[in-house]
This record gives structure tokens, C-alpha cells and sequence, in this order.
């Protein structure tokens, strides 16, 4: 695949340097040259754990074109966490810098070879091997992306060639993206919304400006540095932006603002056209499993704050009943999406992909292979969508999908607890933050054993999966069903009756 962008326009501005069309095509072909010849195998897993640098930009495009998989791990993650993704994919190189590479301990590399980034680009630089595009098969396998569920470790969305270009294609003519437009992209490259940033601008001819930030000034900084048009981001960062005072004249620069990850609420839209009073803003809600499926079109945004939209190009977003059929106007159904956005299923799992990979129901248009989210929605009679809430017991913090299994286990591995169950608790800022209700493994003590495990699961975790808070009890509550009430604790600890 070449790209088509104006071959001296600017497509890639990073901190240090700005790659023209014409440098960025230049460079993915020395890349895949050298993926080529270092990983010979076709179909082989390749993954970076990266920040975003320009290796870690290319490489989705670098890897297809090279006939490989490539698996983006999340540079927020830490050893623990790679090393599963790492053997969970199979991976035969893990392209990281010197510093995270010196976090893995032994084990954790499984059957994949480190290789430095700055090595990389020496070595593909030295071997000049410029591989020309390829024909690949739009329904081979082009990615795994990690995204942890309710229950038990991340698991791998396989994506194909077509998934990633028609997701982009459709982001870009929605948004009406152009090739005067400079997208400032925040989010982390190893999710579809973070990665779709680039691939999208790119489709268009745009300017993409990958930025690590720590804080909101560095985004409103950024925004100000490159006059940034187009800006995706999630609720908890949006609040942020709005409670900065920005320079004058900045914040009125930005023609487009896009949000998912959580909805928006009608305060925080508010804030938004006000503070943003030139730019158009798309909510939208996706999932990994389907990259993206739904919009609202932003001359609707002031009549209907809350909704979710209609489907994206190239989706087709039903309503199910409980009973299997199409839920009526204004019912609450199961949200299923079908058409060729949706995914090839979960690598290695043929368990879990047989629960949410099922057919589309008899009265789909498409039909095929859907994605059952287990999401739950209604439609009104102008056909918009509304999220009503998640059937699982996923925990979003800050834009993060949380297995509460993983916090559970990660607990129980410090040796400081019994039983313990970690429950989403609703946070204006965050949309929810952690907490962990536990039965210790011992009597009580002088009163730090809060402090002691929150210090050790901080040393397993990343920073967003640790707990806010810890209660202990003496038993736990259990269900009708025998098992811990996770849904009681969850409505208590949030203050809501039984």
C-alpha cells in the first residue's frame, strides 16, 4: 500500500522532525525490508512496546506490508502484563527501547527475541532493503490489539488488512477529514481509537502529530505548537481541557473534536461548545471487538447531548431483544453490529469468540459474522441511539477498560489478602475509579496494611489499574448463587439501595 497524500505535503510531524508522503513511504519500505529479512516467517507476531516514536507509527503499516502481525503492547503496562501478551501471541520480536527493556525479568520475553528501536532503524538502515508494496490478502490477519474483559487476562482481537483500512476510510469521510488538517494524537497507539488517528489522516492526505503528554497543558500546548485542527480524546481528559485556561485564540483553532470511551453527559458537552466555540464535535461509541460503531453527526449534538448517534460507514448497529428480535423503538436491547468492520475473533480462544462472535440475527441486512457486545441500548423513533449500560463487569477509568480479575488477582499475589472483589465506583472525573473491598489473610494489624498493599500491587500495575481505595471485611458478602456479590458491593459502595 502506498500512500497517497501529497507526496511533499507533511504527514508525520514529530518532536525532532517532519516526514513529508514521500519520506513516510520511503521509510515503512526500509522498515518491512528489514522486518523481512528478520522475521522471515509470514504470519509471524511482531510487537512493540513503545512510546510514540516514529518506528512505533509505521509499524502497523511497516508490518502488513511485510506480511506479519503486529501486536502494539500499551507502554503504560508493565512486565507482568507483557510478558502474557507476549505469550499469549506467540511473538517472535519484542521491539522496545533500552529502558523498558531492562524492566523484563526472566521468563518474560517467552519465545520472542528484544530487540533495542534505536537498533532497529540502524540495522534496517544498514541492510538499505526497500520492500515494495504487497498484495495482501484483505481478509488476512494484519494486528492483534490486547483489551482486557471482565473476567481473567487481556485478550488478543485479531484484526484483518480490511478491518484497519475500511475503519480508517470510514473515520475519514465521516469526519470529513481533508488534507489541510493536523490531527493531534493523544491517545495510546495500542488501541484501535489511538491507532486509527494515523491511519485515517493518512487515508485523507492529513498531517498526524503523535504526542506523549503527562499533563493537559502539554496537550493545550501542543494544540497552540502546530495548530492542531482535530483533536480525539476521552471524557476523562475533556474534563480536564475544560477546566484549563487556554491562551487566546488557541482553543478557537481546533475545527473538529471526537470522543469515545465513555459518554460525554450533557454538562460536559456543554462545556465543550463553549469553550470550543468553531469546532464541529463528534460523540461516538466503539468497541474493540467491531473498531467503531456509531457517530452522532454534530448538528445534532446540541438537541440529543446524550446520544450515541447512528452507525458508522460500513456498519450495520442493531437493537436485540432478550428474545432475539429487533427490540422496538424506545426498548432496551443488546447492541450487535455486523458488516465488514467487525473482527476475526479472539486469538486462540475459540471459547470466547463463540460468546461474542455469533452470527446476525435473521432480520440483519448484512448478515455474517456479528459482534454481540452485550452492551445494552434503545433506539427513539429518529433512529439515535442511547447507551443505557454494560451487562459485564468491566471497570473504565480515565479511558482505560479494566478487568477486574486482573486487580483481583494482583492482590492476591502480594500474599496480604484472602478474598477480594474490585468494583467500578462512579468518579466525575474519571468515570470510575477502583475499589477494592478485601478479606485479609491475616488478624487485623497496627492499622498500614492498606498502605502495604496498595504499595505492592503499585510495583505490579500500572498506575491506572491500582485501587483508590481498600475496604476490609471480616467475611464477604455472597450472591443467591454462592458466589461474592459483586453487584451489591458495587451499588453499596456507591451509595445506592440494595
Amino acid at each position: 500500500m502506498i500512500l497517497q497524500g501529497d507526496p511533499r505535503a507533511s504527514a508525520l510531524i514529530l518532536r525532532d522532525r517532519v516526514l513529508s508522503f514521500e519520506d513516510l513511504n520511503s521509510r515503512i519500505a526500509v522498515l518491512s525490508g528489514w522486518l523481512r529479512t528478520f522475521v522471515p516467517e509470514p504470519g509471524a507476531r511482531v510487537a512493540t512496546w513503545l512510546a510514540k516514536t516514529e518506528l512505533a507509527c509505521l509499524m502497523p503499516l511497516a508490518a502488513a506490508r511485510a506480511g506479519l502481525v503486529h501486536v502494539p503492547i500499551n507502554p503504560l503496562l508493565k512486565h507482568a502484563q507483557v510478558a502474557h501478551i507476549l505469550a499469549d501471541s506467540g511473538a517472535k520480536v519484542l521491539i522496545s527501547n533500552a529502558a523498558r527493556l531492562a524492566t523484563l525479568e526472566r521468563g518474560d520475553l517467552a519465545d520472542a527475541v528484544a530487540v533495542d528501536e534505536l537498533a532497529a532503524w540502524e540495522a534496517a538502515e544498514t541492510a538499505g532493503v526497500a520492500l515494495d508494496p504487497s498484495e495482501q490478502d484483505p481478509a488476512g490477519l494484519a494486528a492483534i490489539l490486547y483489551t482486557s474483559g471482565s473476567t481473567g487476562s487481556p485478550k488478543g482481537v485479531m484484526l484483518s488488512h480490511a478491518n484497519l483500512w475500511l475503519g480508517a476510510v470510514s473515520v475519514a469521510r465521516y469526519l470529513a477529514l481533508t488534507p489541510q488538517d493536523r490531527i493531534l494524537a493523544v491517545l495510546p497507539l495500542s488501541f484501535d481509537y489511538g491507532q486509527n488517528q494515523l491511519l485515517c489522516a493518512w487515508y485523507a492526505g492529513a498531517a498526524a502529530i503523535p504526542l506523549d503528554y503527562l499533563t493537559a497543558r502539554d496537550v493545550i500546548k501542543a494544540v497552540d505548537r502546530y495548530d492542531a485542527t482535530t483533536l480525539a480524546a476521552v471524557p476523562p481528559l475533556w474534563i480536564q481541557l475544560v477546566e484549563h485556561d487556554w491562551p487566546e485564540g488557541v482553543a478557537a483553532n481546533l475545527r473538529r473534536l471526537t470522543n469515545s470511551g465513555g459518554a460525554l453527559g450533557a454538562e460536559l458537552v456543554g462545556r465543550l461548545r463553549r469553550l470550543f466555540p468553531n469546532a464541529a464535535l463528534y460523540p461516538m461509541y466503539g468497541l474493540t471487538e467491531a473498531f467503531r460503531s456509531t457517530y452522532l453527526d454534530p448538528s445534532l449534538v446540541d438537541s440529543h447531548p446524550t446520544s450515541m448517534g447512528r452507525a458508522i460507514p460500513f456498519a450495520e448497529v442493531m437493537v436485540a431483544a432478550d428474545d432475539g428480535s429487533e427490540a422496538a423503538v424506545g426498548e432496551e436491547g443488546e447492541l450487535v453490529h455486523a458488516g465488514p468492520l467487525v473482527a476475526q475473533g479472539y486469538w486462540r480462544d475459540a471459547e470466547r469468540t463463540a460468546e461474542r462472535f455469533r452470527p446476525a440475527p435473521a432480520w440483519s441486512r448484512l448478515g455474517g459474522m456479528a459482534v454481540w457486545s452485550g452492551d445494552r441500548v434503545r433506539r427513539d423513533a429518529e433512529g439515535l441511539l442511547y447507551f443505557v449500560g454494560r451487562r459485564d463487569a468491566m471497570i473504565k477509568s480515565a479511558g482505560n477498560r479494566i478487568s477486574p480479575q486482573e486487580v483481583e488477582d494482583a492482590a492476591m499475589e502480594t500474599g496480604l489478602v484472602a478474598e477480594s472483589v474490585a468494583v467500578g465506583i462512579p468518579d466525575a472525573r474519571l468515570g470510575q475509579v477502583i475499589h477494592l473491598v478485601a478479606r485479609a489473610s491475616s488478624a487485623p494489624d497496627d492499622g498500614d496494611r492498606s498502605a502495604a498493599l496498595l504499595a505492592a500491587m503499585s510495583r505490579a500495575l500500572p498506575a491506572f489499574m491500582v485501587p483508590r481505595a481498600v475496604s476490609w471485611r471480616q467475611t464477604m458478602p455472597l450472591g443467591s448463587n454462592g458466589k461474592l456479590d459483586r453487584a451489591g458491593l458495587a451499588r453499596e459502595l456507591a451509595g445506592e439501595p440494595a
